[in-house]
């Protein structure tokens, strides 16, 4: 019989859901029941609210230090317990063990790199024209902050909401994807034992996510949202939480070009293509979508593109060698056969891959085969659509000034890729990119120190950085007269 685990965290408590509702979560890549656990709804939210406002007054007023103090201790935890949480990570969402060690090791960063910065929230004095009057700027923790995060990344997106929100001096109350649970658990069991205050940090987890969404945005104790996941669900966050003036922040979809200019090495081009193309089988938001290729080095690009993404192994992430794992889901499989079919039926070519996997023991999970497309037009589903899977479709071009306005030319905006041995043209490409982020000749533009977000429909605000701090503080003047 499968265990079933109380993961609603509480005012420094676990519980049940108050209904006693669960819902089982499976492994993608057999589809096996892992555990069960509890499903929150209003009630479990609404409690969880009432503690992070109860909180908020005696954690607000704490030093920066004492909230650095425990920011720092998770930190330790999280490296101490690393293989257990990848492992974890591996069983519960699906990526290859080695990639899932490098999300714990990227989740950690966060905790440590907020824990520094929130000793480093600094105010402001500002001349005024009045003899008799001083200027004053200061910086306060917004309040009690609704949190939302996504499968795909189902602990780094944690810490770098959680982190943030802690070092501020605000109060959180955390929501995770229904597909990965237990990876919040261990995170949360990580925070607790790091010494988080009763009420500071919640956790509700939950399978249907409209009723928490639905009290975080009418709840007038909820300060702040903060949410990643798809451009429609945030668009309509985003409306509805202007209803109360609620802060917002948003890390939303992408559909990344990723432009290979005639200069470049095309072996090396490629390589990095092929890599960041299947990180975490392309269910990545930074994710290159469209591929643009000058035509002068396009066949030695799609030769060694080809030949690198059909010799990746796919599998279960345990397995060693493995490095695509499963989709999430058996949406996202029909997506992938869809766009697939899409593009065939309009003049594009299957270089390799393409369809479902079920052999060698994959009949079970969610397989879809490492895949490269040729002849991809703007007519096709795929140059349009977010793909969030394993497919790298290559699009020709011959002028260089026509290929940023292709790269352009979508409602999206949020990582972007350069290659080309020219700085000039790397420098200008990344000005006319109307992109958040910009990778040239580089294919991981990211870090707990750098700014995290996307312009257009990508997003609202930044994560990561100064700039992720600052989401969760408001600026208050205060004008002296001496």
């Amino acid at each position: 019989m499968t265990e079933t685990l109380d993961t609603l965290y509480v005012d420094g408590g676990w519980c049940p859901a108050a209904d006693g509702s669960t819902f089982e979560v499976t492994d993608p890549a057999s589809g096996e029941v892992i555990h069960r656990v509890a499903s929150g709804g209003k009630a479990d939210v609404q409690l969880a609210i009432a503690a992070a406002e109860r909180a908020l007054p005696v954690w607000s007023a704490a030093t920066a230090y004492q909230r650095a103090e425990v920011l720092l201790k998770a930190h330790r935890l999280m490296l101490e317990r690393s293989e257990d949480l990848a492992q974890l990570m591996t069983r519960e969402q699906g990526k290859p063990i080695k990639a899932a060690r490098t999300e714990v090791k990227y989740a950690a960063d966060f905790l440590i790199w907020f824990a520094e910065e929130a000793k480093r929230v600094y105010g402001q004095t500002i001349p005024s024209a009045r003899e008799d009057q001083r200027f004053l700027v200061m910086h306060q923790p917004v309040g009690v902050v609704g949190a939302v995060t996504p499968w795909n990344y189902p602990i780094s997106m944690i810490t770098r909401k959680v982190a943030p929100a802690i070092a501020a001096g605000c109060t959180i109350v955390l929501k995770p994807a229904e597909q990965t649970p237990l990876c919040a658990v261990a995170v949360f069991e990580i925070l607790h034992e790091a010494g988080v205050p009763a009420g500071v940090a919640n956790l509700v987890t939950a399978e249907d996510p409209e009723p928490i969404g639905t009290e975080f945005l009418t709840n007038p104790a909820i300060a702040k949202l903060t949410f990643t996941g798809s451009t429609a669900v945030g668009r309509m966050l985003a409306r509805e939480a202007a209803g109360q003036m609620k802060r917002v922040s948003m890390e939303l979809g992408g559909h990344a070009p990723f432009i290979v200019f005639g200069d470049a090495d095309p072996e090396h081009a490629a390589k990095g293509a092929a890599l960041v193309k299947l990180l975490n089988a392309g269910q990545a938001c930074i994710s290159p979508n469209r591929i643009f290729v000058h035509r002068s080095i396009r066949d030695e690009f799609v030769n060694v593109l080809t030949k690198r993404v059909s010799g990746m192994k796919v599998g279960q992430g345990l397995i060693d060698g493995v490095t695509v794992g499963p989709l999430i889901d058996s949406d996202a499989m029909d997506r992938m056969e869809q766009q697939v079919a899409d593009a065939v039926a309009k003049g594009a070519t299957v270089e390799t891959g393409g369809t479902r996997l079920i052999d060698d023991g994959l009949a079970g999970g969610h397989f879809f085969a490492p895949t490269v497309l040729t002849g991809v037009t703007e007519e096709m589903r795929i140059y349009r659509e977010e793909t969030f899977g394993p497919i790298a479709p290559v699009i020709v071009f011959d002028d260089d000034d026509d290929v940023v306005a292709m790269a352009n030319d979508t409602d999206y905006g949020l990582a972007s890729y350069v290659y080309t041995q020219n700085l000039s043209k790397a420098l200008r490409t990344a000005e006319g990119l109307r992109f958040g982020m910009v990778g040239i000749n580089d294919i991981n533009p990211t870090s707990a120190a750098a700014p995290f977000g996307g312009m257009k429909q990508s997003g609202l605000g930044r994560e990561g950085a100064q700039e992720g701090l600052l989401e969760y503080l408001e600026t208050k003047l205060v004008g002296i007269s001496v």
